[in-house]
């Protein structure tokens, strides 16, 4: 398992106290025969009509050397995970 972000916990308890309920720490995906994971899984409760609404978050802390690296790590792994991605079409 990756070494969770510097943030991992602050954004974990700022969920719940938002009212998500963490599904999965961390959440498994798969892409194709690939196994990969974001951060975080969570959900909560809408309303009885509408249901329950779903996020997988990724925590970022940009603490390396360079902003601009860590902003292109991060939206590489963005671009890699993404539903709508031209990758996962395939």
């Amino acid at each position: 398992m990756p070494a969770r972000d510097i943030y991992h916990n602050t954004v974990k308890t700022a969920l719940e106290k938002d009212g998500w309920t963490i599904t999965h720490d961390p959440f498994p995906l798969q892409i194709g025969k690939k196994r990969l994971s974001a951060d975080l899984g969570a959900e909560r409760l809408i309303s009885a009509e509408k249901g329950i609404q779903k996020i997988v978050v990724e925590v970022k802390s940009f603490v390396g050397q360079s902003d601009v690296k860590d902003l292109e790590q991060a939206l590489g792994q963005y671009i890699l995970i993404s539903p709508n991605s031209q990758r996962n079409k395939n």
